[in-house]
């Protein structure tokens, strides 16, 4: 495989890398937009998701033996979902909204320990040991031009560009698209004009919630392992995402998570190829904290700036 060769096919695995860090991103960026809150939980959000949706095609399994893979996946994917959004609004109504008017580091910190007691009760509930993720698309591999792939990195890509596309019609065409953009403008005066606040932020954490389980169950997919530790690195990296981008930004957080898994995977070959395969992967996840700390140093609004206005 010459040079080009190579370039197209480590870019081709970052827009894959990027698909899923924008999706998580979006679930920091909706949230902050509405409250100011940086819900560090969501990372095991996506946990819980995958590890869900492992439970459930396990089960399913036993009774049907000979299910397709892809029916199978749809069937992780719908037990993930009201699983991962329960989880979520028992977190906001819980740990969150009685600090929504508290100091800033006490909602940090409340979120903080939410991550770790979620990952406890993931470790409790399926151990601490990787579990082994099954193969629900096939994975010969299919050539586009120089570039090879798979099933499950283009449907990983297809999957994210759709919700993608979906969240921004929801946000700037549907009713209660209007009603979050009135909260994150002024909560109390979106109150004062019929949008119930408390309903909204808990549908912010609901939409955000199901991205992250979809998202769970596709990094789950790729990798082919899932463990109660897995949220804990995309979190963090989707949160880069999210600032890169432009934090309460949605086509910011989009935009971010791209670019950073085109970074990351462009980086990683580069420095591989420059030591000659004595590094490189290993040394992949530098490259998000190396971006975090040069936007929050040269532009701490992001990309595309912060559009969420001041609160009175």
């Amino acid at each position: 495989m010459n040079s080009f060769d190579t370039f197209v096919q480590q870019l081709f695995n970052g827009l894959v890398l990027g698909s899923l860090y924008a999706l998580i991103a979006l679930g920091y960026t909706m949230v902050y937009g509405i409250v100011n809150l940086i819900n560090f939980a969501h990372g095991d959000v996506i946990m819980v998701g995958a590890l869900t949706a492992l439970s459930a095609m396990t089960l399913v399994q036993g009774f049907v033996p000979d299910m397709p893979g892809w029916l199978l996946m749809i069937v992780g994917m719908l037990a993930a979902i009201p699983t991962c959004v329960l989880v979520s609004l028992v977190i906001e109504r819980i740990a969150y909204r009685p600090l929504r008017n508290a100091p800033r580091l006490a909602p940090l910190i409340t979120a903080i320990g939410v991550s770790i007691l979620l990952q406890t009760v993931g470790m409790i509930i399926w151990g601490r040991n990787h579990l082994s993720y099954p193969q629900l698309l096939p994975s010969d591999p299919i050539s586009i031009g120089p570039a090879t792939v798979t099933a499950t990195k283009i449907l990983v890509i297809v999957l994210s560009a759709v919700i993608m596309v979906a969240l921004l019609v929801l946000v700037q065409r549907t009713r209660l698209g209007r009603a979050m953009r009135a909260t994150a403008e002024n909560p109390r005066v979106a109150s004062l004009m019929g949008v119930n606040p408390n309903a909204v932020i808990a549908a912010t954490f609901a939409i955000g919630a199901a991205l992250a389980a979809v998202a769970g169950v596709m990094f789950a997919s790729l990798y082919s392992v899932a463990h109660f530790y897995m949220g804990f690195i995309p979190g963090l990296k989707a949160f880069t995402a999210a600032v890169l981008g432009g934090i309460g930004n949605i086509p910011g957080a989009m935009l971010g998570g791209i670019l950073l898994g085109l970074i990351e995977a462009l980086g990683a070959g580069y420095i591989d190829q420059l030591t000659g395969g004595v590094f490189g992967s290993n040394y992949q996840d530098v490259f998000a904290f190396i971006v975090l700390c040069a936007v929050l140093i040269l532009r701490p609004s992001g990309l595309l700036g912060e559009r969420v206005a001041d609160r009175a």
